[in-house]
């Protein structure tokens, strides 16, 4: 069905860049390989490392010019054949079409009424990709003997997705024709635009995003060419790091967790057709059904005919929409801050800090996003505590280059870049959580401060009102949401497989519990570390408050195409 495939082949003298030979492409495949292999960057040298990477990466890009697979016509024109094909396999195509919907891309339009929680989209199992019919494949042979692919199921159906794009026979090519040919994830940014973030507390991630993703084309561009068992792939002719990053950035947009055909376990899919549908708050609608062996979605609101259907992704920040799904949702609801706490390794008496801690089951550096409900031991410690809060956002804020106003003013040129805009978007919400953080620390501070000074009574536990540590005004309410996320040792390399670009940015089904991205948090400055410390020191927070965590159950969920909701 659709159009078939063009691969271009660099031709000297026709606009495209020298045929290379193998040997030099292998040395520079070799020397990215090791570069992204080292170890990690002291802290402050992040962009550094960034910098020399890109730059490997775009030699590597310049050879490779006009080897890419790409397909004839738009992606519009494929949308009939995704229909068709999915009404041939048994999924359902009567509720809805594909449409365009401007600012917000390509999405599901209602062709009739729709009520909340009908039932109106089903896609049966043999219409998904999965690890399963990987294994199944012509990448099977390779899949047996490499311990990445098994312990990775995102990185396996990345070249899973190659290898059945790159074959006019496969099954998938009307799923595969309607994919976006680039997405908005900042593995397509320009260097400036990446460099928008620097300050930001997402930036570590973006940065670890292209580490990750470089290191992984190495290793599998050489052991494609090198393997026995990778011998029959079509990637050995043709597989470029454009390539892989289109495969990287289709299965971090969609990839989502299903059970197996027996319900023993659970795998990764990725599921045609459902994919289009955009995000919006709500809940999670979407569900696997065992019996009839096919994910199922029930709608999230009452749809009339020709409105948009959408669906809930998950209680995703905006840093995590960004990075792993390319767009910016401005109502975000469940938006927060990632912050790292800890006890600076520079710092006199280190040793001695950690040990205490250790003593006390509590690492030396711990990562926060989410809220934590405690009730108080004493009035003393709550002032510390709101104190700290307080400082800590004050500092942090001070790590950006540019203030919330030049961020709006910025966003107001109307030729700005859509990656740019949406770096500074980002930029911007961090800015205005932290200010809102510090600014409820201060109030907290002050209530607690009236209380002692009131020689007010602590509250009984039993009796004790959640709303004391909330402010009724819904956007005053503490804004820094800490909940313990991971531990992180200052300098520490996570292994590759957590923080792939693909393990962050999955869609879960509904009924199953699935944490939205972990990874870990910009290292700031020296100097406000310093300052962080002295605050810490100064304040001398105790570890006893009591303290009951209150975790996001929310399944996540990504969403179809990062340009759906981007552009």
């Amino acid at each position: 069905m659709g159009k078939k495939s063009r691969v271009k082949t660099q031709k000297s003298g026709s606009g495209a860049s020298a045929v290379v030979s193998p040997k030099e492409m292998m040395n520079l495949i070799s020397e990215l390989l090791q570069k992204c292999s080292s170890a990690a960057p002291p802290a402050g040298k992040e962009w550094e490392e960034y910098i020399q990477i890109r730059g490997l990466v775009e030699k590597i890009r310049k050879k490779q010019k006009g080897m890419s697979v790409v397909f004839d016509g738009s992606r519009e024109d494929y949308f009939p054949d995704l229909m068709s094909w999915a009404q041939e396999n048994g999924a359902s195509c009567d509720s809805f079409t594909v449409a365009d919907f401007g600012a917000e891309g390509y999405g599901l339009r209602a062709t009739r009424d729709i009520k909340a929680e009908e039932l109106f989209l089903w896609i049966p199992r043999k219409m998904q990709m999965t690890v399963e019919s990987a294994q199944n494949s012509v990448l099977g042979p390779l899949y047996s003997q490499d311990r990445i692919l098994q312990a990775m199921g995102n990185v396996t159906l990345a070249l899973h997705l190659l290898c059945e794009r790159a074959n006019p026979a496969s099954p998938w090519l009307p799923y595969i024709h309607s994919l976006p040919q680039e997405y908005d994830t900042p593995l397509y940014y320009q260097q400036e635009d990446v460099q928008l973030l620097l300050g930001t507390q997402a930036v570590q991630d973006v940065l670890s995003q292209y580490k990750n993703t470089a290191r992984q084309y190495a290793y599998f561009y050489k052991l494609v060419q090198t393997h026995p068992a990778a011998s029959k792939l079509p990637l050995k002719d043709s597989f470029t790091f454009d390539d892989y990053r289109w495969a990287v950035s289709s299965v971090m947009t969609r990839q989502n967790q299903i059970p197996t055909e027996d319900g023993s376990r659970v795998t990764l899919a990725l599921i045609p057709l459902w994919d289009m549908c955009n995000h919006t708050n709500g809940l999670i609608t979407t569900g696997y059904n065992l019996e009839d062996d096919r994910c199922e979605c029930v709608a999230l609101q009452d749809y009339k005919e020709n409105e948009q259907i959408y669906i809930f992704y998950g209680t995703r920040s905006n840093a995590e929409f960004v990075i792993h799904n390319g767009f910016f949702f401005q109502d975000n609801a469940h938006d927060r801050v990632k912050i790292k706490l800890g006890v600076s390794k520079s710092e006199r008496l280190y040793a001695m800090k950690a040990e205490v801690l250790a003593r006390a089951g509590i690492p030396a550096c711990i990562v926060f996003h989410n809220q934590l409900f405690e009730f108080p031991v004493s009035w003393d410690n709550e002032i510390k505590l709101w104190t700290f809060l307080e400082t800590r956002a004050a500092l942090l804020l001070k790590t950006y280059k540019t203030t919330s106003e030049e961020d709006q003013s910025m966003l107001e040129k109307p030729d700005l870049s859509l990656h740019s805009r949406l770096a500074i978007q980002l930029r911007l919400a961090e800015k205005q959580i932290l200010e809102k953080a510090s600014a409820s620390g201060r109030a907290k501070r002050l209530h607690f401060q009236k209380k002692q000074e009131e020689g007010a009574l602590l509250p009984r536990y039993e009796e004790s009102d959640i709303a004391l540590l909330e402010n009724t005004d819904s956007d005053a309410k503490l804004p820094i949401i800490l909940r313990k996320l991971e531990e992180v040792e200052e300098g520490q390399e996570i292994p590759m497989e957590e923080h792939s670009p693909f393990l962050n940015g999955e869609k879960a089904m509904y009924g199953t519990n699935v944490e939205a991205n972990g990874g870990k948090v910009q290292e700031e400055t020296q100097k406000v570390s310093q300052d962080v410390d002295s605050a810490l020191a100064s304040i001398g927070i105790s570890n006893q408050h009591g303290q009951r965590e209150v975790g996001n159950l929310s399944a996540s969920r990504t969403e179809d195409n990062p340009k759906e909701n981007s552009e």
